[in-house]
Parts: structure tokens; C-alpha cells; sequence
């Protein structure tokens, strides 16, 4: 891992017996690494993680399909929304992407490379990926307290933090706070960490999901159940500048979901969450604009004159999406090419390059695969992921106000922020 200073023990001044080190609470991706990263630093510190689950990392092994996309090869601040991205930035370079895939490669998982530059475990198997990190962390001596959920975090005049733990106190020197945000809840993530965030002095920038599939209105989308292609689409709210996203998308029997819909979800959210009206439109041709769609239409009338209108559009699209659009627009599909009226090739145009996509929700946190919002990283020291609310108190992970795209940022985040939060936890230590 990039920049490793010299280890050093923690700081033996003392404390009240049976004092925890470092409390984690949450047990998923950031809340391991956090563990991992900071017992390394920390050699003989007592570090324990806290989390109501009876099995950790339930949310690690539905991720990417049962296969967990651990990282991307190429991560920027640009990949990410939400806070500063100066701060993003600082934090991910902090933990490159390269340097999460040595780690691991160290602790034995192999990763080969997908489409979009998407690291996946050799194995193709999340659980490769969980049993790694719970093996290094148990490596390292760290403490796993499963069913034990903290609810009440507090502060105390000796500089130490007491953990309300299903009823019973534990004490700790530092505290992360590694819960993540509410998506996936069956995974036990409920947002109990923003509750303890916000008890101790911090905003929280109000939540919705992300990377969640989208719900539309009408029944255009039904019979496309099933099929996908690559598009284009734009979201406007209000007066600000529209978002404009690609990728592959694919219709369901609810709308629309794949790597398009999903990355769409928290632009949508947002917008309502913030009282804005918001229009979405789809670019079925996402390489070519009007005067390119009217070039197009040009070639094929003088390259296939008798060819239907349905079958030319069937070869730029997939045939159930051809035959959608033209019945939409209510030009007889068996219209000969040459026959076709300059309106009609401008109304096909139009539907081609702005279709209304009439948004009216997604399916919520049960299916989003991220969360928008969070605690505001202006209370968070970038070099350190140290609260500036709560001295002593680090946050990490998708509880911030940071969510990536689909991809494998999401968990790069986790492991940057993890990373930074264990240097800065090394450095509140005295050797």
C-alpha cells in the first residue's frame, strides 16, 4: 500500500481496563479494511469490530451478482458525486485503485480485468473476496463482535468514547464509524451509523438511493422486457446543468434498469429530494445527433429505397425496439423508405434522439446498490477522515456523503477512505 511510515505501538497511557484501542463499528467492506489496514499500523493495539449481524459482509457477497467487482482500473474524482471532489480526490489518491488491487493479490485474491476496466476475483465468487479479509483481519488479532450492534456512540470527559452495546457499555479511545448507508437493508445496513453521526454533532445530507432500477410510467416498456442496448440518456432538473449519461441499458417489465438506468437513479433523487421538477430523455443512437440521423436516413433511401421502415430501423436497433418506436409514433412500419415524408423522418428523429422517459420512481433501497447523501465531508478532515465535530471519531465509507458510479467505485471508496482513516488513526497514537 502506498506511503507506509515506519509501525508503532499505540500509545500505553493509562486507561480504563478492558479499553478497546479502536472501536469499528460496521463489519462490510470499509469496516474490515479499516480493521485490516489499522492493525497493520498498530501492532498490538486492541482493535475490535462491532456489527448486529450474526455473519459479516452480507453486503459484499451479493455485490456485482454474487460476484463483487472489488475495484476498477481506472478511478477519478470525476467517477464519484456528492461532496468536494477536491476532497474525493485526495482520498483516492491517497488509495489508488492499483494499490487496493496489490492488496489483494497480497492477501490472495487474484482479480482478472472485464469490460469498462472492472476487477473482478479470479474465482468469480464474492465469498473469495470476504474470506480474505476476515482472514486477515483474524491474522492481525483483531476482535469480531458479531450480533452486537451499537446504537449509541458518546464521548467522555477522559478523552475515551463509550459504545452502548445491546445494553451493555464498552469503551474505546477511537471510534470508526464504518455502518454504510441504507441501501440493501436485508444486509443490515439501516442507516443506524448516520443516527450515531448525527448524535454527535454532525449534518447529514439528506439520503436516497442510488444505483437503483428506475420505474416508468406507461406501458411502452413491457413488451422490451428483456432486451438491451447501449443509449444515451439526460436528466434536466430545474435550472441546472443537465446530466448526461451513457451506457448499456435494459428494459424490464417495471422500466429500466443496467448500468445506464442505475447511474441515472441518484440524479433523479436528488432532483426530488430538492423539490426540482426534473425531465429525463433517451438518445436511442448515442453516437449520432439530428443532422447525423438525417444523413442516415438519406444513405439508406438511396442504398435501399424498397426496404420497409421497420426493417431499416431494425438494423440500427434491436428489432422489438424498432417496432416499438414506430408504433409510437404512428407511421405504418411498411412504409417503403423512399416514400417516407420528411415529417415523418424528423418525428422518427425526434424519438430516436429525445424520448420522453416519464421517470415516476425506482424500486427503492431494497434494490439500490449504493446510497446518495450522507455525513457532509466539511466536517471531515480529508488527510485523516477524522471528525471535525468529534475529536477522536473517524468516518469512512458509503456513510459519507459520496457514492460512485456502477463499476467497482463504490468499493474503491471503501478501501480509500478505509486507508486514509487507518493513517490517521496511526498518527492520533503516541509510540
Amino acid at each position: 500500500m502506498p506511503g507506509i511510515e515506519p509501525l508503532q505501538a499505540p500509545d500505553r497511557s493509562p486507561s480504563p481496563p478492558g479499553t478497546i484501542d479502536v472501536a469499528i463499528v460496521g463489519g462490510g467492506a470499509a469496516g474490515l479494511a479499516t480493521a485490516i489496514f489499522t492493525a497493520r499500523r498498530l501492532p498490538g493495539a486492541r482493535l475490535a469490530v462491532f456489527d448486529g449481524a450474526r455473519r459479516l459482509g452480507a453486503k459484499i457477497l451479493v455485490s456485482g451478482g454474487g460476484r463483487c467487482n472489488v475495484t476498477n482500473r481506472d478511478v477519478r474524482a470525476s467517477d464519484y458525486w456528492g461532496g468536494d471532489r477536491r476532497f474525493i480526490d485526495s482520498v483516492l489518491r491517497a488509495c489508488s485503485s492499483t494499490d487496493a488491487a496489490a492488496f489483494f493479490e497480497e492477501i490472495g485474491v487474484r482479480l482478472h480485468e472485464e469490460d469498462g476496466g472492472k476487477l473482478f476475483p479470479e474465482s468469480n465468487r464474492s465469498r473469495t473476496v470476504l474470506d480474505a479479509l476476515l482472514a486477515e483481519a483474524l491474522r492481525l488479532g483483531v476482535e469480531m463482535r458479531v450480533e452486537q450492534r451499537v446504537d449509541v456512540v458518546r464521548p467522555s470527559d477522559e478523552s475515551l468514547f463509550t459504545l452502548n452495546v445491546r445494553g451493555r457499555a464498552e469503551t474505546a479511545r477511537r471510534v470508526a464509524l464504518a455502518t454504510g448507508g441504507l441501501s440493501l437493508p436485508k444486509s443490515g445496513s439501516d442507516g443506524g451509523g448516520l443516527a450515531i453521526a448525527s448524535g454527535l454533532g454532525h449534518r447529514i445530507v439528506p439520503t436516497t438511493p442510488a444505483l437503483a432500477p428506475l420505474v416508468l410510467e406507461g406501458a411502452f416498456h413491457r413488451p422490451l422486457a428483456g432486451v438491451s442496448h447501449d443509449a444515451a440518456l439526460t436528466l434536466a432538473a430545474g435550472g441546472a446543468r443537465p446530466v448526461n449519461l451513457r451506457g448499456p441499458l435494459l428494459w424490464t417489465h417495471f422500466g429500466v434498469s443496467g448500468p445506464l438506468a442505475l447511474d441515472a437513479s441518484r440524479h433523479w433523487h436528488r432532483a426530488v429530494v430538492q423539490g426540482l421538477p426534473v425531465k429525463a430523455h433517451l438518445s436511442f443512437l448515442p453516437d449520432l445527433d439530428f443532422p447525423g440521423v438525417e444523413r442516415r436516413w438519406l444513405d439508406e433511401v438511396a442504398d435501399r429505397p424498397s426496404a420497409t421502415l421497420r426493417g431499416a430501423l431494425s438494423s440500427w436497433l434491436p428489432s422489438a425496439v424498432a417496432a416499438a418506436l414506430v408504433a409510437a409514433t404512428l407511421i405504418d412500419p411498411g412504409t417503403r423508405l423512399a416514400h417516407l415524408s420528411r415529417d415523418n423522418r424528423r418525428a422518427l428523429a425526434h424519438a430516436l434522439l429525445k424520448w420522453d422517459l416519464p421517470i415516476t420512481g425506482s424500486r427503492g433501497y431494497n434494490y439500490a446498490e449504493a446510497t446518495a447523501g450522507g455525513v457532509t465531508l466539511d466536517e471531515v478532515d480529508r488527510g485523516t477522515m477524522e471528525s471535525k465535530a468529534c475529536r477522536g471519531l473517524y468516518l469512512v465509507g458509503e456513510m459519507l456523503d459520496v457514492d460512485g458510479r456502477l463499476g467497482g467505485f463504490n468499493f474503491q471508496w471503501a478501501w480509500s477512505s478505509a486507508w486514509v482513516a487507518a493513517r490517521g488513526l496511526s498518527h492520533s497514537f503516541t509510540p
